[in-house]
């Protein structure tokens, strides 16, 4: 365990303050490859490993990478080839995404057990907070238990940190990786971020992180102590937000509820530049049908359509439509994403990547819908069509029930394989399933 400068002995003898909270970040090792070492020990324990290779990058790029892969120079992005020069005997795996996930709710449902509220932020990491635990020991004690727990129950590496509040536990985990424990108490702000810059500060990014630069604002200890109003004037309201996380405030909680999803959207790398437009409304047809399905498994329906567009100089457009009425429907959100196409995008110029997202959700309970005469009739037999194609790929998989205009060889035809689906679906295993609900 690594104290990260604070001072264990100070505080309650049991470790939990007076006031306040004691939340933990739960924050699994290089995930993916570690899950490939847990499940196949032999072919990748203590091996430099790679996720890379989906289908959906032409180029192909690490995903991620093992800790020794990362100690002879591997990174998270490069491409297969550039890794492959600086760690020829680099051992390179195909992502499964399905496996992923069920290893997720796997190490998810062991935090639970120490406290009904988790807050799934990926598929690879949650905030617990433990607050109300004491009957499982000292904040550092439920700590190791779960880390221990994870280790011997799943064969897997976390780092977790332990803290007042998210941010910092979430400071705390990446204080030491692999399998460290790491404390960071509001008293160890100014000795432990302060000297840190800003970029290193969780939510500042790059050109937040710039912008600061610009402004004399090199370190979180200079930030922690600019004008506010300053920052104000230059942020908005995140310019108070800023100073308030570089003194190591954050009162969010930790929320066990998974939130309904604000959008669903899939994006496809095309393996070579695509212009003629049946093959690009195939694409469509291919992503509206797999946005729609996770919308229903959801119980959602959805007032607008945006596509995505990328052109092979990675220039990238985004266009939005209403629809008359919200729906659930994939041969709307198809129709939708074609119209836009065709009314955005110049014949003949060709794309590198397609895009489709649903947003403007409701629930499905909450949604008014209001059906003219034609649409009135035809409506029941198209919503009882669509409940048995559904039924039907729960059952027999993805591909059982598919159009004729749904196939073909391109990434967009593949994303009904839950192995090779990836972001997209990360967190869509918990909404369907919380995590006190029993694993069938």
């Amino acid at each position: 365990m690594d104290g990260s400068g604070a001072d264990k002995g100070a505080g309650p003898a049991n470790g939990y303050p007076a006031k306040g909270r004691v939340i933990l970040h739960i924050d699994m090792n290089a995930f993916y490859c570690s899950v490939h070492e847990a499940v196949e020990p032999e072919k990748y324990k203590d091996k430099p490993t790679a996720v890379a290779g989906s289908v959906e990058l032409r180029h192909g790029i690490v995903v991620t990478s093992s800790y020794r892969a990362r100690a002879k120079g591997v990174k998270t992005g490069m491409q297969v080839r550039e890794a492959l020069k600086v760690c020829p005997d680099l051992i390179l795996i195909q992502p499964d995404f399905d496996l992923y996930r069920r290893f997720s709710r796997a190490f998810m449902k062991i935090a639970y057990s120490y406290s009904p509220l988790v807050q799934a932020v990926s598929i690879d990491e949650c905030y617990v907070d433990i607050t109300g635990s004491k009957i499982f020991g000292t904040p550092l004690e439920i700590a190791d238990s779960i880390q221990q727990r994870i280790r011997i129950e799943l064969l897997l590496p976390c780092s977790i940190g332990v803290a007042p509040n998210k941010l910092l536990a979430k400071m705390a985990s990446d204080m030491k990786k692999p399998n460290g424990i790491s404390v960071l108490r509001k008293r160890d702000v100014p000795n432990v971020l302060w000297p840190m810059p800003c970029g290193q500060l969780y939510g500042i990014g790059r050109k937040t992180a710039e912008k600061l630069k610009r402004l004399q604002i090199h370190t979180l200890g200079q930030l922690a102590a600019a004008d506010e109003h300053l920052l104000v004037s230059k942020f908005g309201v995140m310019g108070a937000a800023l100073k308030r996380a570089a003194n190591g405030e954050d009162d969010s909680p930790v929320n066990p509820d998974s939130e309904q999803s604000k959008s669903i959207g899939h994006t496809t790398t095309l393996p070579v530049n695509y212009k003629d437009r049946t093959e690009i409304h195939r694409v469509f047809l291919n992503l509206s049908d797999q946005v729609g399905r996770r919308l229903r498994k959801q119980r959602l329906m959805a007032g607008t359509v945006q596509i995505t567009i990328r052109d092979p100089d990675m220039k990238t457009i985004t266009r939005a439509m209403k629809l008359k009425e919200p729906t659930e429907q994939t041969d709307e959100f198809y129709r939708a994403a074609c119209i836009l196409f065709d009314k955005h995008w110049p014949e003949g110029s060709e794309v590198r990547l397609l895009g489709v997202t649903l947003q403007s959700l409701t629930a499905r309970s909450e949604a008014a819908v209001q059906l003219d005469l034609f649409s009135y009739q035809q409506q029941p037999a198209k919503d009882k069509l669509t409940k048995v194609m559904d039924v039907l790929r729960d059952k027999f998989g993805e591909g059982a029930v598919l159009t004729a205009g749904m196939l073909g060889d391109d990434p967009s035809a593949l994303i009904r394989n839950a192995k090779r689906r990836g972001t997209s679906l990360q967190m869509d295993h918990l909404k369907l399933r919380a995590l006190k609900e029993e694993d069938s």
